[in-house]
């Protein structure tokens, strides 16, 4: 069972989905809003899942990307919004994102993306180099 961590400004966001992710069978390790503090304590529980909402496509949104790839760089991360535009996502996959959830969240498409990452990251570290 993997432990995941749950990031969100919004506590109503963080609650639905750490039940879906409890429901589909994963270890909610610790959830968390997303000031300093909150990503510190997140990355001290060491999950190799975690769920992040960036709230904006700012430099300092991404600043706090960086901080989770920094402190867990073998974690898939999803990043959770409401919305993403093209350059979002580009960003955010260059920066090492596996993932995005779409709010409102959908507890069978949360789960399949979640499911079909994991997979595609065990088959590229079987591929032969």
């Amino acid at each position: 069972m993997l432990k995941v961590v749950v990031i969100d400004a919004n506590a109503i966001s963080r609650n639905l989905l750490t039940s879906v992710l409890v429901n589909g069978g994963f270890n909610v390790v610790g959830d968390s809003n997303t000031s300093p503090a909150g990503l510190a304590a997140m990355i001290k529980l060491q999950p190799q899942l975690v769920c992040i909402d960036l709230g904006g496509a700012d430099d300092d949104a991404f600043d706090k990307l960086n901080t989770i790839r920094t402190g867990l760089p073998k974690a898939v991360v999803f990043l959770v919004s409401s919305q993403f535009d093209a350059s979002t996502v580009q960003t955010a996959a260059e920066r090492g994102v596996h993932g995005f959830i779409v709010k409102p969240f959908n507890a069978v498409n949360v789960l399949g993306s979640i499911r079909k990452a994991i997979i595609k990251l065990a088959k590229s570290h079987r591929a032969p180099a």
